[in-house]
């Protein structure tokens, strides 16, 4: 009979919020000026949900890239893979409307130990925050 015939639901859930990010990184292995989204998963690993950037105020157009990373140090392109990457649009500071929040559905697990990193691929002026919605087993 197989294993794991019951689902498993997240037992500890986590919602990590970036410091602003503004600096531009080009690389596309997630090395150079990356920023943690996520705390590391558990010892049984994680399910992660979702990754949204909010702009904080006046932006120009950028991306934003997510990178899975092993646990290790994010200087070394063979602990990362870019996992997601998504168009932010330029944002506009208003008084009158809501700034554009850009939502990336993940819904995988990871293995114990690793972690999230995002950049963007260009520099903006106000930044954006980026959080991971994430639970461990």
């Amino acid at each position: 009979m197989p294993a794991n015939q019951k689902p498993i639901f997240p037992l500890n859930p986590k919602v990590q919020i970036s410091t602003l990010i503004t600096a531009a990184n080009t690389a596309k292995d997630g090395t150079g000026t990356v920023t943690q989204i996520s705390a590391a998963a558990g010892a049984n690993g994680a399910y992660v949900e979702s990754v949204e950037a909010l702009p904080i105020g006046t932006n120009t157009a950028s991306v934003l890239r997510v990178f899975l990373n092993n646990g290790s140090t994010p200087t070394v392109a063979a602990n990362n893979i870019l996992w997601e990457e998504v168009s932010l649009p330029a944002t506009t500071l208003t008084e009158i409307a809501g700034q554009t929040k850009v939502v990336i559905p993940i819904n995988r697990a990871i293995p114990a130990t690793y972690t999230l990193y995002a950049t963007i691929g260009t520099a903006v002026a106000a930044g954006w925050r980026v959080r991971a919605h994430s639970g461990d087993y």
